[in-house]
């Protein structure tokens, strides 16, 4: 049932189909279309791109801006309600639609997510451990940064995502130069600290304040993007798990947050967890439950949004995901798919995007099995045939 309404007229093979709206046509957007497809839903995906992956494949795609006026309102001719496939989308376009349509997550937990200040405060409120950490928006606040912040990392407060928008820096020296070089604009400066291992947790959370969560994932990265994900029991001990779990859950109960929500974490040397980052949107480490799962991460997102009940998701397999990205198509050759799919458990998901570059996610490579060393055994043949060093 939609938030503020008395009846369902959701897809689900009622009759009347509801049609659903997402903000960005990435590969996180064509997921959610598909999803939200196969449960008898239409969609609609507002994205400037002609070619965007979602909007090849929506019912109807709204070929604008993100701000534009004449765009919004068709979406929200169009929409009982509306969802965003990345975090970056223009904060007051989610206002403009929340004044008319239900849109999940909200603008304010969008406009938290987008800004790393803020984004720390909101853990902090929480009583989430993070890093400890500086903010640098003026020349004075840079000065005063403490000695035993060094070495660190510094990141921009807005626009930076696999590893775009941060430098690491180990004196004052580098640290001046490198917010210079990043033109003095808001930055948070985060103490390195000895890290184990990176990890995930992907909850959603429904209007009427009910949430459900898929078991924390162990994540690996290479140059700052996402390279592997390892989705199966004991990948961590239970203990942190647990606590990974509750501090996900208490982030998205502060925000009110409705949707499906992803928090990064680090692990470190002496077992203990700090929070990263969040993402108020599906997540490239929760693609592993389109196969690995009874419910996937967009089936969530459209329960979240169209207000059906959300029940604990259920992991049937052990699972890799292997990343895929645009080097893997280097001198316009495709990578010898029928190998790939010759291993057991190999689960192939394309984008269907038209051109490959260094660094892009083309798509995902999903692993399953009954035992974690078959999974494992495979996934590390299927990388190395793709020539992608995985672990």
């Amino acid at each position: 049932m939609l938030p503020g309404t008395t009846g369902s007229n959701a897809g689900a093979g009622s009759g009347q189909q509801t049609t659903l709206g997402v903000m960005g046509g990435g590969q996180l957007g064509r997921m959610f279309v598909q999803a939200a497809q196969s449960m008898g839903y239409f969609t609609v995906v507002l994205d400037p791109d002609v070619i965007s992956p979602a909007g090849l494949v929506s019912h109807y795609h709204i070929q604008s801006d993100y701000l534009d006026e004449q765009g919004l309102a068709q979406l929200m001719q169009r929409c009982a309600a509306i969802t965003t496939e990345f975090e970056n989308v223009p904060a007051p376009a989610l206002i403009t639609l929340g004044a008319h349509r239900p849109v999940a997550p909200s603008a304010e937990a969008v406009g938290i997510a987008q800004d790393r200040i803020k984004e720390k405060a909101h853990f902090v409120r929480c009583g989430v451990p993070v890093a400890p950490y500086a903010v640098i928006e003026t020349p004075a606040q840079l000065a005063a940064v403490a000695d035993d912040l060094l070495p660190g990392i510094l990141k921009t407060a807005r626009l930076g995502y696999d590893g775009k928008g941060q430098a690491r820096v180990s004196s004052r020296a580098e640290l001046t130069a490198a917010w210079a070089e990043f033109k003095n604009v808001p930055c948070v400066l985060e103490k390195l600290l000895p890290l184990q291992m990176e990890c995930s947790v992907i909850v959603a959370r429904g209007w009427d304040g009910a949430c459900v969560n898929f078991a924390p994932q162990l994540n690996l990265h290479r140059g700052g993007i996402l390279a592997v994900t390892q989705a199966y029991e004991g990948n961590m001990p239970l203990a942190l798990a647990e606590q990974a779990v509750a501090a996900t859950k208490s982030i998205a109960d502060e925000l009110q947050y409705v949707g499906v929500l992803c928090v990064e974490f680090f692990i470190l040397a002496d077992d203990s967890l700090v929070v990263n980052e969040m993402a108020p949107r599906p997540h490239n480490s929760g693609h592993y439950t389109l196969d690995a799962c009874d419910l996937s991460q967009f089936d969530l997102q459209v329960r979240t949004l169209a207000g059906l009940p959300l029940v604990q998701p259920r992991q049937h397999s052990p699972a890799i995901m292997l990343n895929l990205l645009g080097d893997l198509w280097e001198g316009g050759v495709s990578p010898r798919w029928d190998q790939v799919l010759a291993l057991p458990g190999a689960h192939l998901h394309l984008y269907g995007k038209l051109k490959a570059s260094k660094g892009r996610k083309m798509g995902h490579l999903t692993f399953t099995g009954a035992t974690v060393a078959e999974v494992r055994a495979n996934a590390l043949a299927g990388a190395e045939l793709l020539g992608i060093d995985a672990f």
